[in-house]
């Protein structure tokens, strides 16, 4: 999927928490994991990570992983 300016202010908005529950739930081929929207999630939820891993630890284990 096209990174739209929306999509990407709407990735940005949400927390390390909000990306992670829905990148480990979404149903298989949700269009927000594809192409250049896929990759900037992805790219948003490491940096996210990045910068504070032990909140990152405690969102996995919140998420029961």
């Amino acid at each position: 999927m096209e990174l739209t300016p929306e999509r990407k202010a709407q990735i940005d908005s949400l927390s390390h928490y909000s990306l992670l529950s829905r990148w480990r739930f979404a149903d298989v081929g949700d269009e927000w994991f594809q192409g250049e929207t896929g990759r900037y999630w992805g790219e948003r939820m490491a940096k996210l990570r990045d910068e504070n891993p032990a909140q990152a630890v405690q969102n996995s284990k919140d998420l029961g992983f």
